[in-house]
């Protein structure tokens, strides 16, 4: 039979539309009731899974996935995400302004037969790692959007005027395509105009921005992320829908993220409070990438079983390359 944890990992995929991670806990179940005797349940578990595969090749029609073309090449990146926000552990605030801005969203019609406008312009601030970047890719997933992330090094040229320029384009991009649109590292283009290391283009560009996300009415999500809030030119502020702050995940967060990371796989032998005081301080996606370190660590070794020496030193690592990356930096 499947563990507690199992079927709760099962429940949280169904409830969250997630058809992906759901087939994945199914082997996970499969293979656990294959290594306690129960064969025939395992193979079961398998062929069912395997026709829902066969299934879903067959009978869904294929997603186009947008590919910047022309002038676009080099500005945008685009991919259609599978992340939820399921997949996240967040506070019951940032869960509850984010679960309103899909709300608003999806009923962006019925909002407008009324004169109003859903909320489409938001601004993620807090620390590295903090889940930021991740939260675009969810909101993408939970709409069914491509996440279109403006890459930096493309866009900010060193000649005057080419930058606003390219701007333009993406602005232009996304009032034709509807899609999550990322500006991450937002502080790049949008430092504060009176900063003493300030030039002349820079202060160009951010005087583009503001007026193309003034005037903008498409029907994309515009997502700013930044981890410096602080160097940010105060006029964007008024110009986003939404400020969402987001900070290092505290105890009970980290835990659950923990747990939930990890539910597919056998934890009973994990000490969940141990391993929380293993993971203090650390960023959220630090903490996932353990977690994943110590997963793949039990599927090759063949038990599923994931122990709280095996996590914990997957923890401590993560945090010793983290730290050393710090330094360098």
């Amino acid at each position: 039979m499947a563990t507690a944890e199992q079927i709760k990992a099962l429940i949280k995929s169904h409830l969250g539309e997630d058809d992906d991670r759901f087939l994945v806990v199914a082997m996970q179940v499969a293979a656990h009731a294959a290594r306690h005797g129960h064969g025939r349940m395992a193979n079961d578990i398998r062929t069912l899974v395997d026709d829902a595969k066969k299934d879903r090749r067959t009978s869904a029609s294929p997603v186009p996935l947008a590919r910047p073309r022309g002038d676009l090449v080099g500005l945008l990146s685009a991919t259609y995400p599978a992340t939820r926000l399921s997949d996240m552990v967040l506070s019951c605030s940032i869960r509850s302004r984010l679960d309103r801005i899909l709300r608003e969203s999806r009923g962006r019609e019925t909002l407008s037969r009324h004169g109003l406008r859903p909320r489409r312009k938001l601004l993620l601030i807090g620390p590295p790692g903090s889940g930021k970047t991740m939260t675009a890719s969810a909101l993408a997933g939970e709409l069914k959007l491509p996440l279109c992330t403006i890459l930096l090094h493309g866009l900010i040229t060193r000649f005057m005027g080419e930058t606003a320029a390219k701007l333009r384009l993406v602005f232009d991009a996304l009032a034709e395509h509807r899609g999550v649109y990322l500006f991450d590292e937002f502080d790049s283009i949008g430092g504060a105009r009176s900063a003493q290391n300030d030039v002349g283009e820079i202060r160009r560009v951010l005087n583009s921005f503001l007026l193309f996300l003034e005037q903008d009415e498409s029907q994309s999500l515009i997502v700013a992320a930044t981890n410096h809030a602080e160097a940010l030119d105060q006029a964007l502020f008024r110009r986003f829908d939404d400020i969402v702050e987001y900070t290092v995940a505290p105890r009970e967060l980290v835990r659950q993220l923990l747990r939930d990371r990890l539910a597919p796989f056998d934890v009973k032998n994990v000490d969940w409070e141990v391993a929380a005081d293993s993971a203090s301080g650390m960023s959220y996606a630090d903490v996932v990438q353990a977690c994943e370190a110590a997963a793949k660590e039990a599927v090759l070794a063949e038990t599923l079983q994931v122990t709280t020496t095996a996590l914990t030193d997957a923890l401590e690592e993560r945090r010793r390359g983290a730290r050393k990356f710090a330094q360098r930096d």
